[in-house]
């Protein structure tokens, strides 16, 4: 994982493990690797991966059992996609509109290329 220097690496972590659920890597219900896996693999101080945990358990996305580890929580998917249209919302869509009105591209524009970009996704 290539870390950003402008955003918090335990923000960034935990970004990635919100990512790997939402692309099914993480399943709801399943474990996800311990904060010392996470530490390791990652190569990071276990304190940070920590902080990421706490950030997530906090909003609910994971779950500890005590003694067995975390598991991915039943809402997290909703959770997540939740948070994530807030912060396109907020902070996306204000730059992307205030972009098309000065280089005068159209809303039909943007539809076409969305279009495009599905059609060479799948």
């Amino acid at each position: 994982m290539n870390f950003e220097p402008t955003k918090p690496i335990f923000r960034q972590i935990a970004d990635h493990i919100c990512d790997e659920i939402m692309l099914r890597r993480f399943n709801v219900g399943s474990r996800i690797p311990s904060v010392r896996e996470y530490a390791v693999t990652l190569e990071v101080n276990a304190n940070t991966v920590a902080r990421s945990f706490e950030i997530l358990q906090n909003e609910g996305i994971i779950v500890k059992d005590r003694g067995v580890g975390f598991f991915v929580a039943d809402e997290a998917p909703d959770i997540i996609r939740q948070q994530r249209v807030a912060r396109f919302n907020a902070e996306v869509l204000p730059n992307l509109f205030r972009q098309m009105h000065i280089l005068g591209i159209s809303p039909d524009d943007i539809a076409r290329g969305y279009d495009r970009f599905l059609k060479e996704e799948h």
